[in-house]
């Protein structure tokens, strides 16, 4: 079974009613991204940042998965498609996407100050005083800006054995994450699924200029019904 790798960013997310990552102006719902995903906003007022996330977590409980996440879940029945996603939610679960590697942490999901390995799950609000077993503020589950990729070497490893690679809404701009493109095979099949592509052409790289749920599902039932693993043609 070939190894069919897909990358995601928010564009796939953000049509399930998922806010993107920041508006044109700079800002992320009202306020500068450092204040509320960076460890100097968390330091400098614990409390706005814990108020942002409980009211993305409660966003992320009210929505569902999108023809294209339920798509990337039929590709399973062809490929082994592990994902890597830059985003937080869990709708590629939920759409019944059995691999998935989340670069940037998980918003279901808390941990302790103390141990970073200390990690739970959690849907409800996360309160000043909602301590871990060794008596440590809880903090989302999420990688902030100037914090370290943990699953970057998990996912760069994912990347350097596709066979086929598929890109999905994200602007590739956002470091290391879009780096990973460049651990993958240089004559393997790339595609790119956004409305406003960002990135350089190949000889092998096909640009789908269209939404997530337009251009991913069109594309799975041609990579279903295709032979395009084996031929390598796009």
């Amino acid at each position: 079974m070939k190894n069919l790798v897909v990358f995601t960013g928010a564009g796939i997310s953000a049509e399930s009613g998922i806010k993107t990552f920041r508006d044109d102006n700079g800002l992320w719902e009202g306020h500068d991204v450092m204040e509320v995903a960076s460890p100097l906003g968390w330091q400098n007022n614990m409390e706005l940042v814990l108020n942002f996330y409980n009211k993305r977590r409660k966003q992320l409980l009210e929505v569902e998965p999108n023809d294209a996440h339920h798509a990337l879940a039929k590709l399973q029945d062809k490929y082994n498609v592990p994902i890597i996603t830059q985003n937080i939610d869990d709708l590629h679960e939920r759409a019944g996407s059995q691999k998935v590697t989340h670069l940037h942490g998980e918003l279901l999901k808390v941990r302790s100050t103390f141990d970073e390995n200390l990690v739970m799950d959690w849907k409800k609000d996360l309160n000043s005083g909602d301590f871990c077993e060794h008596n440590y503020q809880l903090r989302p589950h999420v990688v902030w800006f100037g914090e370290a990729v943990p699953m970057f070497e998990k996912a760069s490893e994912i990347c350097s054995k596709a066979d086929i690679l598929l890109i999905i809404g994200t602007s590739m701009q956002v470091y290391p994450a879009a780096g990973l493109i460049d651990f993958a095979p240089e004559d393997i099949p790339v595609y790119f699924i956004d409305p406003k592509p960002n990135i350089s052409g190949s000889k092998n790289l096909k640009i789908i200029s269209e939404k997530a749920v337009k251009g991913v599902p069109a594309l799975v039932t041609d990579l279903l019904q295709n032979d395009i693993e084996r031929t390598g043609k796009i």
